[in-house]
């Protein structure tokens, strides 16, 4: 069983942890590295695994090297991973979840040679179905990728694009969840101004969105087919969709999502 330390016991760190205990992916050995000691405490008694604040501690016996921080704490993380034993003849491997950060920084601070992986996960890991992309460094091997794909596989689906996609990557599932997010929040607002309780017009909205995404899931259909097939002639979805394209819906996503790529472009610009 791969052995595994999670550098990072955030909501991430924490909902990637519970993923791999869950699906047996990872043992009790799993170790992790968090400096807080509230959340230190919270995550020993939660999984029952080792908790330290030592990254040299926590990565000597693993074989994943799981980095789950904010991208302005990876530095301090890489000079702590280069400072420890890192063994390129035990095919360790670095994995990244931090955002805009580049696998050449990472290969920079680390070891000549060093295999790295960076990830591109989103929030619905939290609950098991995440969307995690990945891109391999210069050093990583195609059995080492899989070796990360099938781990992060305990918390929702995964892809790998070459790194030069990340950037739109980001902007398309990373930042995703919070333009679905909104689009909720302005389909209940208008719920209740049509005269329905928050509570009803949240309920219709969050199932409604769950069973199209499982319906466009397991259906085998496109979006642009379920779509039309919603929309009678005349009908009363014909007529709001007329008010959405009249709106610039298509235009105002290839926008905001042009923008998310924008940002993520020079995040890794600054990274470097």
């Amino acid at each position: 069983m791969t052995r595994i330390a999670v550098i990072g016991g955030g909501r991430i760190g924490e909902a990637l942890i519970a993923g791999l205990l869950e699906s047996g992916r990872a043992s009790k050995d799993l170790a992790v590295v968090e400096t807080a000691p509230a959340r230190s405490e919270f995550l020993g008694e939660r999984f029952g695994i080792r908790v330290t604040d030592s990254v040299a501690d926590a990565v000597t016996s693993a074989d994943l090297l799981i980095v789950a921080v904010k991208p302005h704490d990876v530095d301090g993380v890489l000079t702590a991973l280069g400072k420890a034993e890192l063994d390129n003849d035990r095919d360790q491997v670095v994995v990244s979840l931090a955002a805009g950060v580049p696998t050449s920084k990472l290969e920079g601070k680390l070891p000549a040679g060093f295999p790295v992986v960076r990830v591109m996960p989103n929030t619905p890991m939290l609950v098991g179905q995440g969307m995690s992309v990945l891109a391999a460094g210069r050093y990583a091997k195609p059995e080492q990728l899989r070796q990360v794909s099938e781990v992060l596989a305990a918390v929702g689906k995964v892809v790998t694009v070459p790194e030069a996609q990340m950037d739109a990557v980001t902007a398309v599932s990373g930042s995703g969840p919070a333009y679905f997010f909104l689009v909720v929040e302005a389909m209940v607002e208008a719920g209740v101004g049509l005269g329905l309780s928050r509570d009803v017009a949240s309920e219709l909205v969050a199932q409604t969105m769950l069973g199209s995404a499982a319906l466009l899931e397991e259906s085998g259909q496109d979006a642009a087919e379920l779509r039309a097939a919603v929309t009678s002639p005349a009908g009363t979805t014909a007529a709001a969709i007329r008010e959405l394209e009249r709106g610039g819906v298509r235009s105002a996503f290839w926008e905001a999502l042009n923008a998310a790529r924008r940002r993520s472009v020079e995040q890794g610009t600054t990274a470097e």
